[in-house]
């Protein structure tokens, strides 16, 4: 049995939790800190959770990629024994629930959506269109993926091209993001999006989504939606004309080119914050989620986590903005989930429900949906905990102080850049390699964090860091995850 034997402060937070010791041989695995637990779901039904939110009394509203929502009790605590009710059904692939004021609003392939229960039997009676100002035509790839509502009360929604590739004259505005307002204005605001598969919010309530590897994507991306902003792919450039709120129809990218290249020339291509390179971070992002639990999810508030639906898997995410511009790094951090992650969702107890589908692309997970709960067990994982970068190299802390003189060897690290082919064609190999030196490894005072100066920086290139050689202070145990891949947009200044 595995002894805890100290408290230690974490620096980042201010609770003390408790750390396991080094007296077992076994190596720490994720399920050490992170355990999956899978939870029941109404016997009979086919539930390809599509999303997820916390109602009033600790309940849980799920929704189905097939159009139900179904109500839950009891999903929380140390035996959960989930009890379910029918909300409503026959909606229409419903990809965003949020709870707001008495109403469930859903996002749904045609419109947003409030339901509501009036007459107090649990099931909805009242559906009201709150927007509806795109177009569908039946196209299986017309997704419509919603968030939970801004500050400002607002629903972001992103549309998906028509086939992942077109944007149809029947269907407008596909390839765009909506922001739909309480009062059911709904107000174009960027464009350039190819095929999502989620969106959230950070901790300062900016917007982002993961669109995936295809047409002008050469790898799936953690993207921002800033506003007016434009996210690459130019095929719903054609929309312009039915709206004058982003200005005049802008210029279009040049195939075969970079972003980083592209940028110059389209002041509004924001550049992605963090790339997630393709089989290696995952194949299918999808929903992000935001922790802010207070340090009840461990020691990863404000990160974000991306739930990845090829790889049934869920990642990290930690950002930073720079010269204006997000940029960050994506690292590991859960894997084994029993479908192809969609969406995750923090309960008010700080764990995690997470929920899929294999929705017949297929999935690492073998099951066929799925709805999960992780909890954090109290010890703290070996991790990075971020990675930032400076004029001349990166900063990186960790979740617990590792071993100086590992720190220090420049043999504990090597480093490769490379970036993507910006065109028109489906994806892209990783092009433009480059092998940058880690020339110095200057450990901090306290073990918990180290600098490394690294010659041959290269700006738009994705940055794959590996440290093999770290080791946690007074022990042979190596980071939990010794990978992280930093997207560089942004030099800051010296």
């Amino acid at each position: 049995m595995r002894n805890f034997s100290f408290l230690i402060s974490f620096t980042l937070s201010t609770f003390s939790i408790l750390v396991a010791d080094d007296r077992s041989d076994r190596l720490p695995v994720e399920s050490d800190y992170y355990p999956i637990t899978t939870l029941s779901l109404p016997e009979g039904e086919v539930i390809e959770v599509s999303g997820i939110d916390i109602l009033p009394g600790n309940k849980v509203a799920i929704s189905s990629r097939r159009g139900d929502i179904f109500v839950g009790e009891d999903l929380f605590g140390d035996k959960p024994e989930p009890k379910w009710t029918i909300f409503a059904r026959g909606l229409h692939e419903v990809l965003g629930i949020a709870w707001m004021d008495g109403w469930l609003y859903v996002t749904q392939r045609p419109e947003v959506t409030r339901i509501k229960d009036q007459d107090g039997d649990g099931r909805a009676d009242i559906f009201e269109t709150v927007a509806d100002d795109w177009g569908i035509n039946g196209d299986y790839h017309e997704y419509a993926f919603g968030t939970r509502h801004d500050k400002n009360g607002d629903i972001w929604v992103i549309l998906c091209l028509t086939g992942s590739a077109k944007a149809d004259d029947k269907s407008p505005f596909r390839g765009w993001c909506m922001r739909v307002t309480p009062e059911g204005k709904c107000i174009p605001t960027g464009y350039g999006i190819r095929s999502p598969g989620g969106i959230g919010f950070n901790h300062e309530g900016e917007v982002f989504y993961c669109d995936n590897q295809g047409l002008w994507n050469g790898s799936s991306s953690l993207k921002h939606l800033r506003p007016g902003g434009f996210q690459g792919n130019p095929a719903g450039n054609k929309y312009f004309d039915l709206t004058d709120v982003l200005g005049p129809k802008p210029p279009e990218p040049v195939s075969g080119s970079r972003i980083e290249i592209e940028r110059k020339r389209l002041p509004d291509l924001v550049p992605p914050p963090v790339v997630l390179p393709h089989g290696k971070v995952g194949n299918s992002p999808a929903g992000i989620e935001c922790d802010q639990t207070g340090g009840k999810f461990g020691p990863f508030q404000n990160q974000l986590f991306i739930s990845e639906q090829t790889h049934s898997k869920v990642s990290r995410v930690f950002l930073e903005k720079v010269n204006g511009f997000y940029q960050g790094a994506v690292f590991p951090f859960l894997s084994g989930f029993g479908s192809g992650n969609i969406v995750a969702r923090f309960g008010k107890d700080g764990s995690m429900l997470t929920g899929g589908t294999n929705r017949g692309w297929g999935s690492w997970g073998k099951k066929a949906f799925s709805l999960q709960r992780v909890n954090w067990t109290g010890k703290i994982p070996f991790e990075v905990h971020e990675m930032r970068v400076k004029p001349d190299g990166f900063e990186l802390s960790f979740t617990q102080e590792a071993d100086a003189k590992t720190l220090a060897d420049l043999t504990s690290y090597t480093m490769e850049t490379y970036t993507y082919i910006y065109q028109k064609g489906y994806g892209s190999p990783e092009v433009d390699g480059t092998v940058p030196v880690i020339t110095h490894a200057i450990p901090k005072g306290d073990g918990m964090g180290v600098y490394l100066r690294v010659k041959g920086m290269v700006k738009g290139h994705v940055h794959e860091l590996k440290m093999p050689g770290v080791r946690r202070k007074g022990s042979r145990q190596p980071l939990l995850h010794e990978v992280a891949y930093y997207t560089l947009n942004e030099f800051p200044l010296p």
